[in-house]
C-alpha cells in the first residue's frame, strides 16, 4: 500500500513538472517565473504533496518551512531588499507554526493546532519588533521594545500556569 502511494506521488510530480515545462515552451513570458526562489517554493509544494499522498500530516511542517523561505527569497529577489534578512528570519517560526497548524488540523490534534497558533503569534510579535528596530518603515518607532516585554510576560505567565 505504501509503495503504491509513493508511486502515485512520484507520478503526480512528474506530470506537474512535464506540464510546467510544456507550458513554458509555449508561453515564453513564464520563463521569468522559473527562478531559483521558485524552485525552492516548488520543493516546498512537492514536500506537501508527498505528505498528503502518503497520509503523513507531519510533512506539512517541512513543506511550510521550505515554501515560506522560498517565498521570502522570491520577495527579496524581486525587490532587491536583501537587507530584510535582518528581521525576516523571525518569520521562520511562523512557517513552522503554519505547518504545525495544518498538521494538527489534518490529524485532528487540538494541542498541535494550539501550538501552531502560538508559534504564529510569537513569530508575528518578533517580526514587528525586529522590523521596527532594523528599519522596516518603523512599524512601532521607538516603542518596539514593548512587544518584547509583552512577549516575555506572556511566556512567563504561560510557564507558571502550566506548572500548577
Amino acid at each position: 500500500m505504501e509503495r503504491r502511494r509513493s508511486g502515485i506521488a512520484v507520478g503526480i510530480i512528474l506530470v506537474l513538472l512535464g506540464l510546467w515545462f510544456l507550458v513554458v515552451q509555449f508561453v515564453p513570458f513564464l520563463q521569468g517565473w522559473f527562478s531559483w526562489p521558485m524552485i525552492v517554493i516548488g520543493v516546498g509544494l512537492l514536500l506537501g504533496l508527498i505528505g498528503v499522498t502518503n497520509g503523513e500530516a507531519g510533512m506539512a511542517v517541512p513543506a511550510c518551512i521550505v515554501g515560506g523561505i522560498g517565498g521570502l527569497l522570491l520577495y527579496q529577489d524581486m525587490t532587491g531588499n536583501w537587507e530584510s534578512w535582518a528581521y525576516a528570519w523571525t518569520l521562520i517560526p511562523g512557517f513552522v507554526g503554519v505547518g504545525t497548524l495544518i498538521s494538527g488540523a489534518l490529524s485532528r490534534d487540538g494541542e498541535q493546532v494550539k501550538g501552531g497558533v502560538w508559534l504564529l503569534v510569537i513569530s508575528a510579535l518578533l517580526y514587528v519588533a525586529f522590523a521596527s528596530f532594523f528599519g522596516a518603515s518603523g512599524l512601532l518607532g521607538q516603542y518596539w521594545p514593548v512587544l518584547l516585554i509583552v512577549l516575555g510576560f506572556v511566556l512567563l505567565v504561560q510557564g507558571f500556569v502550566r506548572r500548577k
